[in-house]
């Protein structure tokens, strides 16, 4: 007899261990799914490409490749957030590559001073969109469109429809530079296992800290067997990578600027004032203003550093190429916008995160690179990329009139 209620009780335990693991999945469908989606896609193209996907010598390839999108994507999620879109990204990346190249290679400016005047730049140009969208009420597709084909014009008018190269040494490593390593010996990255070793160190602290804040609020946390698998789950994946890195050159310098703007972003978003008002006013912005937040100066400002990030995206296109060209930037708009919208971004504002659009990033960087090692031609890649941001904003809408 005494045996039933310790079964009943054992049954219990783990019907509520697998209810606790469906309600994470579930309420974080959006985020997990990608994610899960980005590993099958990897280890679809690792099988169809014969293992070289995942070569070190390739997988730097990917980062070099997608990281001026990846930069846009940061902050092209935080306008399609607040509700707008900006299509003039790929236009000003291209013109602002077109003044680096001026003011470096034909006037002999500092490298750090040319960067510098080209950020200002780009700041000034958000503005200058930003101040027609937030205050004359001007619609951001008309403002931005109006965008991409002035400064295409003047990126041609600048640049007198020729290419301008090449950039110094300095300038380059931007882009294909890579962080040196005083403790090895020429062979295995020494430096990029211990930045790895680091890093999973400072992750596990951090859940740590979060999870207990939870508990001492009594919010909901997962079970531990989930939490503890999601911390070896991922402290793996951070080891294996710096791993695979350290056998090629180590980390590139462009991989260190992009994960500090994704942290840098990912705190604004999630723990300042600034970031609850961007989701404010994406998800009402009627509400959001009479509840006292500014919403023509943060939709402002979310213009002005989109405008600073399609200055430092075109920067690292122009240091990758080794050359300021009028034909940069094309459908840089298109493919950034595609990695918000896949990663999780809604079409009707109010939800997306720098981390969702990471992860479309990635996925839309290594369906490319996979499809392009397969042989398959730019018609092939463009339809299967089309289909794969429809049936994405599809799966949103779903979610949305499902949740209604």
């Amino acid at each position: 007899m005494s045996m039933k209620p310790q079964i009943q009780n054992d049954v219990s335990l783990e019907n509520k261990s697998t209810t606790s693991i469906l309600q994470v999945l579930k309420s974080n469908m959006r985020q997990y799914g990608m994610f899960f989606a980005l590993v099958l896609i990897i280890l679809l193209f690792q099988l169809l490409t014969e293992g070289i996907l995942l070569k070190p010598l390739n997988i730097t390839n990917i980062i070099l490749q997608n990281s001026y999108i990846l930069v846009l994507a940061i902050g092209m999620v935080l306008v399609i957030i607040t509700g707008h879109i900006d299509l003039s990204v790929g236009s000003i990346a291209a013109f602002v590559g077109a003044i680096s190249g001026i003011l470096i290679i034909n006037h002999n400016i500092p490298t750090i001073l040319a960067i510098l005047i080209c950020l200002i730049i780009g700041a000034v140009i958000g503005a200058w969109q930003g101040f027609w969208i937030a205050y004359v009420k001007i619609p951001a597709f008309i403002v931005t469109l109006a965008g991409m084909l002035l400064f295409r014009g003047a990126t041609m008018l600048v640049l007198d429809g020729q290419s301008i190269a090449p950039y110094p040494k300095s300038f380059q490593g931007i882009s294909s530079g890579f962080i040196p390593d005083p403790i090895g010996n020429g062979g295995l990255h020494i430096l990029t296992i211990l930045l790895g070793l680091v890093f999973s160190i400072i992750y596990i602290l951090m859940e740590q800290r979060n999870r207990k804040n939870q508990l001492r609020y009594d919010f909901e946390v997962s079970s531990n067997g989930l939490y503890i698998g999601k911390l070896v789950g991922i402290v793996a994946l951070i080891n294996i990578f710096t791993y695979v890195l350290a056998t090629y050159e180590g980390i590139p310098t462009i991989l260190i600027i992009l994960f500090t703007l994704i942290l840098l972003y990912t705190f604004v978003m999630k723990k300042t004032v600034m970031g609850r008002h961007v989701y404010a006013i994406g998800g009402n912005e009627k509400a959001a203003s009479l509840t006292g937040v500014k919403t023509k100066k943060v939709t402002f400002l979310v213009f002005v550093n989109m405008g600073v990030l399609s200055a430092l995206s075109g920067i690292i296109f122009a240091a990758r190429l080794n050359a300021a060209t009028p034909k940069a930037g094309n459908l840089f708009e298109l493919d950034a916008i595609a990695a918000c919208f896949i990663g999780g971004a809604s079409a009707y504002g109010g939800i997306g995160t720098v981390g969702g659009a990471i992860v479309g990033g990635l996925v839309m960087g290594v369906m490319n690179n996979g499809m392009s090692l397969m042989g398959l031609g730019i018609d092939w890649q463009q339809g299967i990329k089309g289909l794969v941001l429809l049936l994405a904003v599809a799966f949103d809408i779903y979610n949305k009139n499902k949740a209604s």
